[in-house]
């Protein structure tokens, strides 16, 4: 009985892999994230960030009104070595859009991940590089630094950055990433309770009112 169980229980983590991250269960794209940003930085010449952020927030509730969470709360996330806050906007099993960054700078790993990565910056700078290279890639605000499925780098905010991050693929998988330097160093449990409890709760609700994978 313990046996069959446990097949059943790796049979349904097999398909929950293999059924999520296809194009037909995608409601945002690159691109449209990519302009959203520009647009957003543009309006703001003096970039004031409280008004960049209300633009990607207010430009994504008009292209995306039944997809976006109401009232966002910002968060702690400590991740890959690296620690910063992040507004979720979206979250479902197969997509989510955040603002993610930090106002003293920090450094880590991206994460390596069954799913493709849409960094587009906002303010500030973002610095990272591939094992063997020898020179830093830059992205300024405006630029989309694009991560594909199963890469890796090391990236660094040398000060204060913020960026509309967006993923596309098997979110489920990238959960582990976000929350293992909580369990293993920082200990800081009201994060980690927030950040389940959000990730949970709008996946479910994505896919049970919205019929959204």
């Amino acid at each position: 009985m313990l046996f069959k169980s446990a097949v059943l229980v790796a049979a349904l983590a097999v398909v929950a892999y293999v059924g999520i991250g296809h194009e037909s269960q995608y409601v945002f794209t690159p691109e449209a994230m990519h302009a959203i940003a520009k647009e957003a930085i543009e309006e703001s010449p003096a970039g004031d960030l409280n008004q960049i952020f209300d633009s990607v927030v207010r430009k994504l509730n008009a292209t995306h009104p039944d997809y976006i969470i109401d009232n966002p709360k910002w968060l702690f996330n400590n991740a890959g070595g690296a620690m910063g806050s992040m507004l979720v906007l979206h979250c479902s099993f197969s997509e989510y859009v955040i603002i993610f960054g930090s106002a003293v700078g920090t450094e880590g790993h991206t994460g390596r991940f069954l799913a493709h990565d849409y960094f587009t910056i906002l303010y500030g700078e973002q610095w990272a590089y591939s094992a063997g290279d020898v020179k830093r890639e830059v992205y300024y605000p405006g630029d989309q630094h694009y991560l594909p499925l199963g890469t890796a780098k090391q990236y660094k905010f040398p000060e204060d950055c913020w960026a509309l991050e967006y993923a596309r693929g098997n979110i489920i998988s990238m959960l582990p990433f976000g929350i293992l330097d909580t369990l293993c160093s920082t200990m800081d449990l009201v994060t980690l309770g927030q950040t389940i409890y959000v990730s949970v709760k709008w996946m479910l609700y994505n896919a049970l009112v919205n019929g959204k994978i």
